[in-house]
């Protein structure tokens, strides 16, 4: 167990107690940072992500919007498989564009221009969410792009993340059993993972509690922007 990974996970499940990402899309590149290999860093990461998803959406699972679930499965899940398969042999930097993107979405709400353009952009649904488990499958972004979309549609908030993590915690589960049957060495320390779970679900149990609970709709439509803005600036900061 190290005290580094701890502070990432603590942070990180902070933000998907909320919005219902963030462990994967902060933690990989904080993992990175700290000298861990991509394939080491969702490893450490997936278990925690689901575990977050998982309580969130038995929690909410009335409020899931299925039919958006569906295109997630058909349209996204597939190419996460294949593209995660191959992440092991390419690199690939697409956190730029990724982040020009979230950045035109987070502002969406201030200019009738802006938002028919990416009303426009999302009306091609079975490109985006097949680009999305691209994204996803080669660089685990792929939650920023989740994000995007889910915002666009203005669900409440409880729509808003219990579509996320349902969707998230599906990202993670294809993630993993692509990992098992791929090849790869993967080697699980069942006692760190235990832990680092644990002190996620414990930060979710604070979070829903004292910060979740205490937003309303409107503040939570406005806290998704800029989540989504800090996440297009990080991004592109990233990458240059």
């Amino acid at each position: 167990m190290s005290f580094e990974v701890v502070f990432v996970i603590v942070v990180t499940a902070f933000i998907q107690s909320i919005f219902g990402v963030g462990v994967l899309l902060f933690g990989t590149p904080l993992l990175l940072l700290l000298g861990y290999g991509f394939i080491d860093a969702i490893i450490i990461l997936l278990p925690i992500s689901i575990s977050i998803n998982l309580i969130q959406i038995v929690k909410d699972y009335r409020s899931v919007d299925f039919d958006f679930y569906k295109k997630i499965l058909i349209f996204t899940i597939p190419f996460v498989i294949v593209f995660l398969f191959l992440v092991t042999q390419v690199q690939i930097n697409i956190g730029f564009i990724v982040g020009i993107f979230l950045l035109v979405v987070a502002v969406k709400d201030y200019s009738h221009t802006v938002k028919r353009c990416i009303d426009f952009t999302m009306s091609y649904e079975k490109t985006y969410f097949s680009i999305m488990g691209i994204v996803h499958g080669l660089t685990n972004l792929g939650g920023s792009l989740l994000t995007a979309i889910v915002h666009s549609k203005d669900y409440t908030k409880h729509i808003t993340r219990v579509t996320v993590a349902i969707s998230y915690a599906t990202f993670a589960v294809f993630q993993i059993l692509t990992l098992l049957i791929s090849g790869l060495n993967v080697e699980i320390q069942l006692v760190g993972t235990g832990i680092y779970v644990l002190v996620a679900v414990t930060i979710f149990t604070l979070t829903e509690k004292f910060v979740f609970m205490e937003i309303d709709n409107e503040k939570y439509s406005k806290y998704f922007a800029v989540f989504l803005f800090a996440t297009g600036v990080l991004l592109i900061v990233k990458s240059i």
